[in-house]
């Protein structure tokens, strides 16, 4: 078996990538989602988070409200949100991808997570793929994501990427880079690339 992390910043696209990946058999999964099943009720990293940050961040309902957070958190007390969540995720994903090593040991397993070197997580992984995409193209597809004016957008973008490795430093750090510049033809190009490679690397694993 393979271990894969799928990293890059903010509106980068890894989603779409992850996906493509998915498409020719890899074994996906999204630290992202991940977090966002800790963090619900009843969870002790739920408890954890709104004992740091406060009441305010909750819902009517009493569930996180996760912009709410990330507007709390971001930039200068994203560390207390990392230190709370990541440790509990990163465990969650070693268990997954074991399980998935014990049911096929040909497979490549691939967690799409942003922050995989702030976390301390590039040592969990065979091969790291960082997916990169011009600043402007990041801008508009958190526009329109989030819903926001293209001056908020741009905003919230730097605002974030100030919180994070810069994209140059991932890249240097990787095994592989996808240039995803909205081109999918483009980046379905590189995926295949990349695919064929991982799955002699991940046959070679069992020798």
């Amino acid at each position: 078996m393979l271990k894969v992390a799928l990293t890059g910043g903010i509106a980068t696209g890894k989603s779409t990538i992850g996906e493509m990946f998915q498409r020719h058999g890899a074994h996906v999964i999204q630290a992202d989602r991940i977090a966002h099943e800790l963090m619900s009720p009843g969870q002790s990293v739920y408890d954890k988070v709104v004992e740091h940050f406060g009441r305010e961040i909750l819902n009517h309902d009493g569930t996180i409200n996760r912009p709410r957070l990330a507007s709390v958190a971001f930039p200068d007390r994203i560390q207390d949100l990392n230190r709370l969540v990541h440790p509990a995720v990163l465990d969650y994903q070693d268990r997954w991808m074991d399980k998935i090593g014990e049911k096929d040991p040909n497979a490549v397993t691939i967690v799409e997570a942003a922050l995989i070197f702030e976390a301390g997580g590039e040592k969990r992984f065979d091969k790291i793929i960082v997916v990169r995409t011009p600043f402007e193209t990041k801008v508009a597809r958190f526009a329109q994501r989030m819903k926001l004016t293209h001056a908020q957008a741009r905003m919230e973008v730097m605002r974030r990427m100030a919180a994070q490795l810069s994209e140059e430093e991932k890249a240097r750090r990787a095994d592989y880079v996808i240039d995803n510049n909205g081109v999918l033809d483009h980046a379905q190009e590189q995926v295949d690339k990349v695919w064929s490679e991982l799955q002699e690397m991940a046959k070679l694993a069992r020798v």
